[in-house]
């Protein structure tokens, strides 16, 4: 699919990383941009640093193009998706990062056959390093994933699923990241605690974790695997671990990954209550 004018509706945090990333790769020419906000102050913001069209008119934002990304909380899409709707036809893709709002809601909002593509980032995508899963509408095609994918692959890594699995990439990829920076936080703590200046364990701590990760992707090994070859026998790490396994940290972690994703599912009944 090659779209000439994207929309990005409802760009707050989220939305102005994949304006930035879209033009530095290339997949968007800033005149090719129209953005859309509510604040007079924001679109000032944005029209200065980014260099792009924006606007508060959604509608006339969405009759100018032909790709839709979807970036408002999920508290006003129905709101949103009322003023667009009729705007919007099979010509055009619609990308929503609503989380918990399911395609299907999505699309009885909207008239037949527009084409909707759920789309699942993380905050570290503002670092290019973020993670998104992506899944396909009833009205969806591979081109449109692949439209998608373009765009996402721009701030990091992407994941194409069965909507089905969208809670747990919710509780583990979205959610996820705050999960970690406790743990750098606590890895910290220890280095502090056994003497290190604060600055330099937090600098040990945070690259210690981003090598790992990278370990783990580029290597394509278990982790576990991984693990062992750190844990030489009789050496310290294994009395590290036996201390990580005592205090519950694997099975606390599950836990967390588990009581996310309950809540994600809860958050479709949150979007739709009354305001």
């Amino acid at each position: 699919m090659k779209a000439g004018r994207i929309a990005v509706i409802g760009a707050g945090k989220m939305g102005e990383t994949l304006i930035r990333a879209m033009v530095a790769t290339g997949t968007f020419a800033q005149d090719q941009i129209v953005a859309t906000v509510q604040r007079p102050e924001r679109r000032e913001q944005l029209r200065h640093d980014l260099g792009v069209s924006v606007a508060r008119d959604n509608r006339q934002a969405v009759q100018d193009s032909e790709l839709v990304l979807l970036c408002v909380k999920p508290q006003g899409a129905n709101a949103v998706l009322t003023e667009i709707g009729d705007a919007l036809g099979p010509q055009h893709l619609l990308i929503s990062i609503l989380a918990g709002v399911p395609t299907a809601n999505l699309e009885s909002v909207l008239p037949a056959s527009v084409p909707v593509v759920r789309a699942m980032p993380n905050t570290p995508s503002l670092v290019k390093a973020g993670m998104t899963a992506l899944c396909a509408g009833r009205h969806a095609s591979e081109d449109h994933i692949a439209a998608a994918q373009r765009i996402f692959d721009a701030v990091g890594r992407t994941v194409t699923l069965d909507e089905k699995h969208f809670d747990a990439v919710t509780g583990l990829s979205a959610s996820g990241p705050a999960f970690l920076y406790i743990v750098i936080e606590a890895l910290a703590e220890g280095g502090v605690k056994v003497g290190l200046p604060r600055s330099v364990a937090t600098e040990l701590a945070a690259q210690t974790c981003l090598g790992a990760a990278k370990m783990v992707i580029e290597t394509g090994q278990h982790p576990a695997v991984l693990k062992d070859a750190v844990t030489t026998p009789a050496g310290c790490t294994v009395d590290g671990i036996l201390k990580l396994e005592e205090g519950g940290l694997r099975v606390t972690l599950i836990k967390a990954i588990v009581e996310a994703s309950g809540r994600a599912r809860g958050l479709l009944e949150v979007a739709a209550e009354p305001r």
